[in-house]
């Protein structure tokens, strides 16, 4: 087992290597850099800014939830104070790369952020680095919160909408505890 600090040192050695290998699937294979996972989320990589005008008038993306540590996004990304210049609310949920799991209250935090969005007839843009474990991770959160449906459940809707999805074990099992907390009837 990696610990923590060790797993936090490995995502940033392989962030540009990982980050470049990203890139080029998305241009030699048919993994698309973002997928729309309902009319309220879209799930995908990191949001360089050339992409803000495509998000922000095409996908009508009001709110972004970074699962990303800050290091990821300094460079390419918008910052809050960007995404508020163009009209979109931004909402940070740092978690480690590779061996990350998002918080419980990190889940509940995005969850209800997607949902104020949706009931504004909103969109938000769901990323990590990859768009295949955190930030799948969290729509998997919302997709629970929104239908009930198992953690099996939700990450089979997000797989047919967006095969390569890798969600882990551990995300797997706090996906498990979150469906407990808002579906589970007997409690």
């Amino acid at each position: 087992m990696i610990s923590s600090a060790m797993s936090g040192v490995l995502a940033r050695l392989l962030f540009y290597p990982t980050l470049a290998y990203n890139v080029i699937m998305e241009k030699v294979s048919s993994r698309r850099w973002f997928d729309r996972v309902d009319e309220t989320v879209l799930l995908g990589a990191l949001p360089f800014r050339s992409m803000t005008e495509q998000l922000v008038e095409g996908e009508n993306v009001r709110g972004v939830i970074t699962m990303n540590e800050n290091y990821e996004t300094k460079f390419f990304c918008n910052s809050a104070a960007e995404w508020r210049a163009v009209g979109v609310e931004q909402l940070r949920l740092s978690t480690v790369d590779i061996t990350g799991v998002p918080s419980m209250e990190n889940l509940h935090k995005g969850v209800e952020f997607a949902m104020q969005h949706r009931q504004n007839g909103k969109c938000v843009y769901v990323h990590c680095k990859a768009g295949r474990s955190r930030s799948a991770t969290l729509a998997a959160a919302y997709l629970i919160r929104l239908h009930c449906w198992t953690p099996e459940e939700a990450c089979q809707k997000l797989a047919s909408v967006r095969p390569h999805i890798l969600v882990h074990a551990g995300q797997l099992k706090m996906l498990r505890k979150f469906y407990m907390q808002v579906c589970d009837q007997s409690q």
